[in-house]
């Protein structure tokens, strides 16, 4: 196997010391533009992952390629369009400005941290993303998921693209790795002040429900951590909040085929408590730190209209933790965290700072 090229090195060159140290922040991933034709090459990318799906690869090859790619592109455009932004996906928009003002925060205090974003699925790629740090001199990457909650089909599947890079790169940078921090206290706070500005604003509904992303039940069986680590947020979300355990329900979303999935469904749960005289409900998704297509269009759009439908008067979404100080600040802790022990240098000048967190701000303004 040939490896790929390295950067231009001359021998005895000290590194780029401003980007010697670095973070790459990956979350899902988008298409480009929401029509059928930019979904095709997504969700074959998505759908085409064994992390994802767990059918022998000749079977799911014939049903993706001779079923799913045929239909599935037109309803997911017509999804994506009515989220859409001017300045694009959501979910980029977010992870671009989240990852802009970490660094920002970091600078502040005293890392000098080069950080990009990158997408397992779509662009901007991790192996593209990993090849840019070590074009700018890094030797040492943190890579950091949005996913507070572990799943082998969300963060071990970053895993595996780092690991497919590392196979083809003669010299590799140290790397670590954040499994997860869905316990951290900065982001159960966080997601605990994110409620109770909601409900400062808005008043307080009969129960708040929390939907995480859903995964196949049989996961859970095999192993994985993620349906345990998904009720350990919430839990230790309602004892922030002061909640009862009656006060709260924990759902799950985003069923694809016709396997059992975690339960209790997110849309079934709705429509029976609004059937069973809950009048209204606040609603939010925890597990995802951006507005995406799962939080905008499958649970403020679709849940929302099979609450009402039922019966349910009021429904309050919660939006997710997108820029919000208290959120950037625990992404920083995490961050540090997982980077002790590595050199970082004096931060850039104040100005410098002050023109990086101006732009990200910028950006989520004009969205």
């Amino acid at each position: 196997m040939s490896f790929s090229p390295e950067p231009t090195f001359t021998h005895g060159q000290p590194a780029q010391a401003a980007s010697a140290t670095a973070v790459l922040y990956c979350n899902l991933g988008t298409p480009d533009v929401p029509t059928a034709a930019a979904l095709r090459p997504y969700l074959a990318q998505f759908l085409s992952d064994h992390r994802v799906i767990e059918i022998p690869k000749a079977i799911w090859w014939l049903i993706l390629h001779g079923i799913i790619l045929r239909t599935r592109p037109k309803k997911s455009a017509a999804k994506y369009a009515s989220i859409w932004t001017p300045e694009g996906s959501p979910l980029k928009v977010w992870t671009a400005k989240q990852a802009l003002l970490l660094r920002g925060y970091l600078g502040e205090r005293g890392h000098a941290v080069a950080v990009r974003y990158a997408m397992r699925y779509g662009q901007p790629s991790i192996a593209s993303q990993l090849d840019a740090l070590k074009a700018e001199g890094a030797t040492r990457i943190l890579i950091l998921p949005a996913y507070p909650q572990y799943s082998g089909t969300s963060t071990a599947s970053v895993f595996d693209a780092v690991y497919r890079w590392a196979a083809k790169v003669r010299r590799l940078p140290e790397l670590r790795f954040v499994n997860h921090y869905h316990d951290h206290p900065g982001y159960i706070a966080a997601l605990a002040a994110r409620v109770r500005a909601h409900w400062a604003a808005n008043g307080r509904a009969d129960k708040l429900l929390m939907s995480f992303h859903g995964v196949p039940e049989r996961t859970l069986h095999l192993g994985d951590p993620y349906h345990c680590e998904c009720h350990k947020t919430a839990r230790l979300l309602a004892e922030q909040l002061g909640l009862a355990k009656e006060q709260y329900v924990v759902t799950f979303q985003s069923r694809f085929g016709k396997a059992k999935w975690l339960e209790p469904y997110t849309e079934p749960t709705l429509v029976a408590m609004a059937r069973a005289g809950t009048h209204s409900v606040d609603v939010m998704c925890p597990g995802f730190t951006g507005d995406c297509l799962e939080t905008l269009e499958e649970i403020n759009m679709e849940a929302r209209h099979a609450f009402m439908s039922a019966g349910g008067k009021t429904f309050n979404y919660i939006e997710c933790l997108n820029d919000s100080p208290d959120w950037l600040r625990a992404l920083n802790d995490i961050a540090q965290q997982h980077l002790a022990g590595w050199p970082t240098l004096a931060a850039p000048d104040a100005q410098a700072l002050a023109a990086s967190r101006s732009a990200a701000l910028t950006l989520g303004a004009q969205q």
